[in-house]
């Protein structure tokens, strides 16, 4: 039987350093390599305080562990565990297979660290400071955790796969020369996405990404100083919900928890525009108290986003615009002021079933809220507003949502349409309100009935007409229906005869109207 020697066995290879050499023993006993001194602003890696030798190993030797290390003592398990160390040189584990579980923390490395197309089971990098993260394409069984990382040219993870979760809780990565932040496109998680207290100096491109269970940017910072979007999101799919809400400051480092009452927090804020046109979301968009500011051509879009539910609880985006065309909502819980104003909201095509609001939103701001978003006249905006308030038993309000679509149409109509319409509204509210015109008419009736009083009437001989009664006159111009026997025209002359016509005119506008408002309110109960 041939007998194995060298770094196969766990023999230590000649060329180590002594700081190699102990992470070459820590590693087949699966123990923490420890080499921090105890002093914060000297372990700091993300500080300016150098790290000799004394705690340096080469990326060299690191890989060297990871793709074809020692055995593991016995009862042991092998795993990478540094902290505090400095890696120098480039780690570049490409399509490689790492079987041993590793963690880093409060490690630096001088180059990037490479992983594309590479498998492993679960990778740590906990407070790292990296030039760079290089991971398209990767694969990992369990977890891919990158917390309070310092990353100065960007992730790029590209159709990786995620087994688990993806943790970037308070890490701070900056641009690289395409200005992306994290270059995620096509990236699969099989759990979370938690990304709270995030800082990214550039975009974050998520674009078809799919997120098994939650997304969650409490708190975070984004930014996008050399392109039109912060966080750029077609398509992505989330199973349960989607969080741009507070994340509460000094809680656990690992995952922050929205706050509750009375504690420190911090918002959502973003820079730049987020894209999240056609997303599918399992549970809701949440928009908790998030700072959106934009500029033009900059936007908040959310077209043709389907979702149970939409909250709509930003503070008013500061510039650009919100939207929604397209978007399929079973319930919107909104804030009045959250909305932004006239132009700088589109919700063509926005169907939502319920509404509800937090805090004070009456009716005229809700119907201000659809005129922000029609500078041209739609009907669609007002008449599913109206659908939805009649379906929670609003009827009032939905018919005063009407009556403002057919006043905004009044706007867009030539002169004889403005007038018509005018006089339709001044009436009896283009049918919405036909009690209106039993004054009308009763003000006409008394009237009439004066006016009438002293009409010039050619002379009759007894008998051959009806005795001549002002008041049932005018009731009879006034109700073309009903035959009262005194509104034959004859029975005035001159300037009474054209009187007579138009309150015959004026009879029939008001029962016609009376009678579609009628069979309006028929057909809808």
């Amino acid at each position: 039987m041939t007998e194995v020697t060298g770094a196969r066995a766990g023999d230590l290879p000649d060329d180590l350093t002594a700081v190699e050499a102990g992470m070459w023993q820590a590693f087949r006993n699966g123990s923490v390599y420890d080499l921090r001194t105890g002093d914060a602003a000297v372990d700091d890696p993300h500080g300016g305080h150098p790290w000799g030798p004394e705690r340096t190993v080469r990326g060299r030797v690191v890989c060297w562990l990871l793709l074809d290390g020692p055995p593991a003592l016995p009862g042991r398990v092998a795993a990478l565990k540094l902290a505090g160390l400095r890696i120098k040189g480039a780690v570049d584990l490409a399509g490689g297979t790492v079987v041993p579980y590793v963690e880093l923390n409060g490690c630096r490395f001088d180059e990037e660290v490479r992983l594309p197309e590479a498998r492993l089971s679960t990778l740590r990098l906990v407070n790292c400071a990296l030039p760079r993260l290089e991971a398209a394409r990767l694969h990992t069984e369990g977890d891919l955790h990158l917390p309070r990382c310092r990353i100065r040219r960007g992730i790029r993870l590209t159709d990786a796969q995620i087994g688990t979760d993806l943790l970037l809780n308070q890490a701070v990565v900056d641009r690289d020369r395409t200005g992306r932040a994290i270059a995620a496109d096509g990236l699969t998680v099989g759990q979370d996405l938690q990304a709270d207290l995030l800082q990214a100096h550039g975009e974050i491109s998520l674009r078809s990404a799919s997120i098994g269970a939650s997304l969650g940017l409490r708190g975070a910072r984004l930014s996008a100083p050399c392109g039109r979007y912060a966080l750029n999101a077609p398509q992505l799919t989330v199973g349960r919900a989607l969080y741009l809400t507070p994340a509460g400051v000094g809680g656990p480092p690992l995952r922050p928890v929205t706050p509750e009452r009375g504690t420190l927090f911090r918002p959502f804020a973003c820079r730049g525009g987020v894209r999240l046109d056609d997303g599918r979301f399992g549970e809701a968009v949440d928009l908790g108290h998030a700072r959106f500011d934009l500029v033009e051509p900059q936007e908040l879009s959310l077209r043709r986003v389907q979702t149970p539910e939409l909250r709509f609880l930003c503070e008013r985006p500061r510039g650009g615009r919100v939207l929604l065309s397209g978007a399929r909502i079973a319930t919107l819980v909104d804030r009045a002021g959250s909305w932004p104003g006239p132009g700088g909201l589109q919700m063509n095509g926005f169907v939502y079933e319920n509404l509800v609001p937090r805090g004070p939103f009456p009716l005229t701001a809700r119907l201000a809220w659809v005129a922000a978003a029609t500078q041209e006249y739609n009907p669609e905006p007002y008449e599913r507003l109206a659908a939805v308030l009649r379906e929670a038993g609003e009827d009032a309000d939905a018919r005063e949502v009407l009556l403002a679509k057919h006043r905004r149409r009044r706007q867009t109509l030539p002169p004889a349409g403005k007038l018509w319409g005018y006089v339709q509204d001044v009436t009896v509210a283009y049918g919405y309100r036909p009690g209106r015109a039993a004054v009308w008419m009763a003000l006409l009736w008394a009237a009439g009935s004066v006016a009438f009083a002293h009409a010039d009437r050619p002379p009759a001989e007894p008998g051959e007409r009806p005795d001549w009664n002002p008041s049932l006159f005018v009731l009879d111009l006034l109700l073309p229906v009903v035959d009262l026997n005194q509104a034959s025209q004859w029975q005035v002359d001159g300037v009474w005869q054209w009187l007579a016509a138009a309150m015959v005119l004026l009879g029939w506008v008001l029962a016609t109207t009376v009678t579609a408002g009628a069979t309006r309110l028929l057909r809808r109960n």
